[in-house]
Order: structure tokens, then C-alpha cells, then sequence
């Protein structure tokens, strides 16, 4: 199959730092200081994800006064959640998991759009729908870098963005591998250091994490 026009915008979106920041916001007040922080820390890609009821507003407020990030939005999991993000303007969409309705809404248009697999049947499916990048969730509960290895194999076109259960301690290890483009990470901007207003300590984070492209072989 041949890789679609939001497959390919994807992998050039995802491949611009090593981390993406997968934001949980409770207040859109936080949207914009935080896409700061994130941005002076090197991070211009940030996914925010549609688990609270302010997800909407932070990312349009991020959108609306930080031009200098990608804001995409996380956790779509209906064609109506991948309509709202082309709605609001985000860069990108991500997905936990995939299904048919999704894959064809995400295909045929031109958002960035990564879905979610843990199986090599999901994979199949992404596959057949021209997605090549994609997001292995939960990456660790789901057989960690042994799982990877050996959906690597059958499907060596394929790159992966592996998110859940990846941390500062085990990010360099996953980012090794050649297959992953870049890993997502909650642990640059957890919902208390944003609750607490702690923009240092994310900055501080987010170059932390930017640096480990260096690492990357």
C-alpha cells in the first residue's frame, strides 16, 4: 500500500525533536505559560490530550499566542474527535488505538495523524490504510523494547512513536532503537508541576529531554 499525504506529514512532524510532551490540562489559563516553558526548553511539538474538558481551549490558546509551537491534539479516538482538531487548526492528532472509522477519516485528508497499535493485526490495519508511523500504547505494559523488536521485523517500513510507561530513565534506551522516530513522554509536564505553576522545572525538563537526540544512533 502506499503511504498517505497524513502518514508522511507524520513522520516529518515527529521527527523534529526525540520527546513529545503528552500534555493532561485542567485549566486552559495554564495553556499558553506552559507552551512557553515547553518552547524555551527546545520543544516546539506538543500533544495535548482530550482528557479533560479544557483540552479544547488550551490548545486553541496555545494555537492563538505561542506561534512558535506544533500543537496537536491526543487521545482522538472517534473521526468526530479527528474533526475538531482540524477544526481548532492543530498540527497533528494522535490515537491510543485505531479503528476502521478513524483510520478512513484520518486518511483521507491531510492532518498529520498518527494512530495507535499494540498487535501486529492493528499494525496490518494501519498498513493497509498508508499509515507507516504510528503510536505503540501503552509501550511498556504492552511487552516493552522485546514487543518492538519483533513487530520491527515482519514490518520493517514502519516507525514508531512509543508512548506509556516511558520516563527519563528508560527514554535514551527506546530512543536507540532505529525504528523509533520519537517517544512521548507525561513526565516533562505532569498535571502537578502544571497545577503548581513549576514553568522552571519543565523548561528544565524539556531541555533535559531535548538533549537526548544526542543519543540517538
Amino acid at each position: 500500500m502506499s503511504v498517505n499525504t497524513s502518514s508522511k506529514r507524520a513522520r516529518e512532524l515527529l521527527a523534529l525533536a526525540p520527546v513529545i510532551p503528552v500534555i493532561t490540562i485542567d485549566r486552559a489559563a495554564d495553556a499558553v505559560p506552559l507552551a512557553q516553558a515547553l518552547i524555551r526548553g527546545g520543544m516546539r511539538a506538543i500533544e495535548i490530550t482530550l482528557r479533560t474538558d479544557a483540552a479544547i481551549d488550551a490548545a486553541k490558546a496555545i494555537i492563538a499566542n505561542v506561534p512558535e509551537a506544533i500543537v496537536g491534539l491526543g487521545t482522538v479516538l472517534t473521526p468526530a474527535d479527528f474533526g475538531r482538531a482540524k477544526d481548532i487548526g492543530a498540527a497533528f492528532a494522535v490515537s491510543p488505538g485505531c479503528s476502521p472509522d478513524l483510520l478512513r477519516a484520518a486518511a483521507g485528508g491531510d492532518l498529520p495523524y498518527a494512530p495507535g497499535i499494540q498487535t501486529a493485526s492493528e499494525l496490518m490495519a494501519c498498513i493497509n490504510a498508508g499509515f507507516d508511523v504510528v503510536k505503540f500504547f501503552p509501550a511498556m505494559p504492552a511487552g516493552g523494547l522485546s514487543a518492538l523488536n519483533a513487530l520491527a521485523g515482519p514490518f520493517p517500513s514502519v516507525a514508531y512513536c512509543p508512548t506509556g510507561g516511558i520516563g527519563e530513565a528508560n527514554a535514551a534506551e527506546w530512543l536507540a532503537h532505529p525504528k523509533v522516530i520519537a517517544v512521548g513522554g507525561s513526565w516533562i509536564a505532569p498535571p502537578a508541576a502544571i497545577k503548581n505553576g513549576a514553568w522552571d522545572v519543565i523548561e528544565s525538563r524539556a531541555r533535559a529531554a531535548n538533549g537526548l537526540r544526542r543519543s540517538r544512533g
